[in-house]
């Protein structure tokens, strides 16, 4: 999390209990009796009614105190947007010098899109937050004496919590009980080790980063279990005080550069727009009010001021269909980038395997079957107190000792650095340090190994070669073993240290099975045929993944490992990790550079992780993905959760980011190529009309008619081209887009003038109302055309953007001949006007169609170029 004010620091310290009790000590200080009376509870937990009471007054357990927005503050909250202001500045000043019409025009047509907005995304809002309540990190808290799980939010001070290997701390707490407890305190202090904490009765510490018998809200649980009571909630804890500092935040993901970038686009347009308008206005000597009101009319015209809106709302949907498949969103535009993404990495057990770990083989050195190597690594398991794996499982699982003449003395956790876990035990007198973890690590660590015949020998570099091949045998055969190996020490050792580990003997191997998923291979070639790259990135060693990858059809060409990527620099692993389809034995911090070096090649890139060590990686990628039962950790960190571990669940959810992107291209689009080219036909008729192609307060009502066509674009299908590979954005091709098909739209609005003009001598008001209605419709019925790469019927719309793009067509029409017509500056067309708008609008789809065909063949041959290139 990069450098931090340490808590240390002034003013950094936790104020817990200080607010009600100024001067009382620390509550790591205090003895642990003390501590219980004066928060109001007792081993067994809070009651329900004093934890409410306790709500009450500490409020609920978030960093945030923010109070939620009221319903009125966030609608008047979206009287902010600069073009609202100025329009409504406008819209006031043509009240002031009695252009009443023009004031109670711009003003409803202000209000009534601001409203729409403000529906349509409170619903998306609203609807994103349920997502996101049910997969909401829970703690487990004793309440009138039973366990219960309980969101985080709602615990209070006085609660005791239970906590095991892999779970969030949810406030700051001090310990009652601890077993082998060791934390993560990265996010808080920087330092990854991790530091084990004690359940001493007080701690003489006199900052809380030094207490040994504290846990601090937003740090982990590595190994081990406790049983702690809250000291602090909320904004009280030791990470309130510097949540402003905390670290870094994600990288942008695709999506969000997407936006901004388009954004960028669409400002520098704008400003060119207006300013062109307003200096070629002020040349011919225009009203200054009138050529203003019409050049924030323009910039208004040509901002998709709805496209937040319909991203709001397509990707809501987008959430609701993936919940079909049993998939939960908790970031929104995280449904998008899982359609631009074109790459996966993913560790392989559980995912392309079944994730049913059996012990299958327990041999020794020699290859031989042996009971006591089973028996040295059931021992190591049984008193194990950290994160039990799998294969601790496995092994405990598949036969039973009698430990009852043993006695855990100490522990050396497993981390990700070591890769192996030590117990130091008592038993008939000896005192054994017990060994298991990866093999190569175990091996480089021993002396001696066990023989044949029950005693032990030296271990030459004959006998290194000998188990080196059994377990390369174990691997080409699909095993994943284990090394065990032991040490005797002296019988008054009381700590196990990691100086320990040395001198060891090797006992053998313990051989795991976990057969291939048989849907894997379904999914993967699903996942190829839709243009996304699986790479396989384990701790497991080379010959096992392979194995597995075979199995699977997953073609493994370039193979990576741990120590080759620690010789890397940043600028190889980019090469190399576009290259490689498997990387083995990585450490947790060798994934998240895997994840950087790909990003930086310009891939859109999902993790799908859910261990402890996962959640960096589940931070850096673009969309991270993590399953229901993952730990804490990599649940709070991961953007989506699936509830079933099945590779052909994240298909589904790739189909439906792409239908959801697919969807905001469609309004993007539109807003850039016939919207674009309206406004740009407008700002050039003012360099040959002798008045404003179109009243300012006309072109708003343009706007919000086009605009209100369009709000079913979230609902409408789309084809299975668009489903058929990664859809992220392309400024490039959006600005192409807009230029061509926006001097269409152009070409056709400039011969509209000229038939207006000279052949049916329309004066201004008649003008108006000619190509108010002719914009709109070319306008929205252009949807129907570039709404797919194909021929229009091929693809059917939703029956209701067919419904409000007709109605909105029809009204546009039908307003010369209202009684609001006088009123909008309309004047009844002659009939002929009807029959000339019908063919005009005719030809112009055509034309577009065409445009369309020639415009995407030239966009396959620049793929193809791009590609060999």
């Amino acid at each position: 999390v990069g450098r931090m004010t340490p808590l240390g620091t002034p003013g950094a310290r936790s104020s817990a209990l200080t607010a009600d009790a100024p001067h009382s000590a620390p509550f790591w200080s205090q003895p642990i009796s003390d501590l219980l009376a004066r928060l109001g509870t007792s081993g067994a937990g809070l009651g329900t009614a004093a934890a409410a009471a306790a709500r009450a007054v500490h409020g609920p357990n978030v960093l945030s105190t923010a109070k939620p927005k009221r319903l009125l503050f966030e609608f008047l909250a979206r009287f902010k947007n600069p073009l609202v202001i100025v329009l409504l500045a406008a819209s006031g000043l043509s009240a002031v010098l009695g252009e009443v019409r023009s004031f109670a025009i711009i003003f409803a047509i202000v209000l009534f899109s601001i409203i729409l907005d403000f529906v349509q995304e409170r619903r998306a809002g609203q609807a994103a937050e349920r997502l996101r309540d049910t997969v909401m990190v829970r703690a487990s808290v004793l309440r009138d004496g039973a366990q219960v799980e309980l969101p985080i939010a709602e615990l209070v001070p006085g609660d005791i919590v239970l906590l095991a290997a892999g779970d969030l701390v949810p406030a700051d707490a001090r310990l009652i009980e601890a077993r082998d407890l060791f934390v993560n305190e990265a996010l808080l202090t920087g330092e990854s080790f991790p530091v084990e904490k004690h359940a001493a009765d007080a701690d003489p510490a006199t900052e809380v980063t030094g207490a040994t018998n504290v846990l601090l809200m937003g740090t982990s649980v590595l190994s081990g279990s406790a049983r702690a009571v809250l000291a602090a909630t909320g904004r009280r804890t030791a990470i309130a005080q510097i949540a402003d500092s905390l670290g870094k935040e994600a990288p942008p993901t695709a999506f969000q550069k997407g936006t901004q970038a388009f954004g960028v686009l669409i400002m520098r347009l704008t400003v060119l727009l207006v300013l062109f308008v307003l200096l070629a206005n002020a040349a011919f000597h225009r009203p200054l009010l009138e050529s203003f009101l019409f050049a924030v009319a323009l910039a208004v015209g040509l901002t998709p001021e709805l496209l937040p809106m319909v991203v709001s709302v397509t990707l809501a949907r987008g959430a609701l269909r993936l919940t079909k498949h049993r998939v939960i969103v908790k970031r929104l535009s995280a449904v998008q980038d899982l359609g631009a993404m074109d790459v996966l990495c993913t560790d392989k057990t559980g995912t392309l395997t079944e994730g049913k770990i059996k012990l299958e083989r327990h041999v020794d050195a020699w290859g031989n079957p042996n009971e006591r190597v089973l028996e040295l690594a059931w021992l190591n398991s049984h008193f194990e107190s950290g994160i039990r794996s799998p294969l601790d499982e496995a092994i405990l699982a598949h036969k039973t000792f009698d430990a009852s003449n043993a006695t855990k003395i100490d522990e050396v956790p497993f981390d990700f650095e070591r890769r192996r876990v030590s117990v130091l035990i008592a038993r008939d007198g000896d005192r054994l340090l017990l060994v298991k973890g990866s093999p190569e690590d175990v091996l480089a660590l021993c002396s001696r190994c066990d023989d044949a015949s029950g005693g032990d020998a030296e271990l030459d570099a004959a006998g290194r070669e000998r188990i080196t091949g059994i377990y390369d045998a174990l691997s080409r055969d699909g095993f994943r073993a284990l090394g065990v190996a032991w040490r005797r020490v002296a019988p008054d050792h009381t700590h196990a240290v990691l100086s320990d580990e040395v001198a060891l003997t090797f006992a053998g191997f313990a051989a795991f099975l976990d057969p291939p998923k048989e849907s894997a291979r379904e999914a993967l070639a699903a996942l190829a045929a839709s243009g996304i790259a699986v790479k396989v990135v384990s701790g497991d060693n080379e010959l096992v993944a392979r194995h597995v990858c075979e199995a699977i059809g997953l073609p493994v060409g370039v193979s990576i490992t741990g120590p080759e990527i620690a010789a890397m620099s940043d600028d190889a692993l980019r090469v190399q990790a576009e290259r490689a389809t498997l990387f083995t034995r990585v450490t947790p911090a060798q994934k998240t550079r895997i994840l950087g070096a790909l990003r930086a090649r310009g891939h859109v890139v999902g993790f799908l992780g859910d261990g402890v060590n996962d959640a960096p990686s589940l931070h850096m990628a673009d969309v991270g993905i993590s399953v229901d039962t993952a730990v804490d950790v990599a649940k709070a960190a991961a953007d989506l959760i699936l509830l079933d571990q099945d590779l052909r669940v994240l298909h589904e959810g790739v189909r439906e980011g792409r239908r959801t992107f697919g969807n905001v291209m469609k309004y993007i689009m539109m807003g850039t190529s016939s919207n674009f080219g309206n406004m740009f036909s407008m700002a050039g008729a003012t360099l040959v009309l002798p008045f404003l192609p179109m009243l300012p307060m006309q072109v708003l009502l343009n706007n919000f008619l086009y605009d209100f066509s369009e709000i079913a674009i979230p609902l409408d299908h789309v084809e299975e081209a668009t489903l058929a590979s990664p859809r992220a954005w392309d400024i490039a091709f959006v600005r192409r887009f807009m230029i061509v098909f926006g001097l269409v739209s152009s070409l056709f609005d400039f011969l509209t003038f000229w038939m207006l003009r000279f052949v049916f001598r329309a004066d201004a008001s008649l003008f108006h109302t000619w190509w108010f209605v002719e914009s709109i419709a070319t306008q929205v019925l252009v949807i129907f055309i570039i709404r797919t790469r194909g021929s229009p019927w091929a693809s059917r719309p939703h029956p209701w953007l067919v419904a409000l793009a007709l109605a909105v067509v029809a009204v546009a029409a039908l307003l010369p001949l209202s009684p609001l017509a006088a009123f909008l500056g309309f004047v009844a067309p002659p009939p002929a006007f009807y029959a000339a708008l019908a063919g005009i609008v005719a030809a112009y789809l055509v034309v577009v169609q065409g445009a369309k065909q020639l415009f995407y063949r030239a966009e396959s041959r620049r793929e193809r170029r791009a590609v060999m290139a």
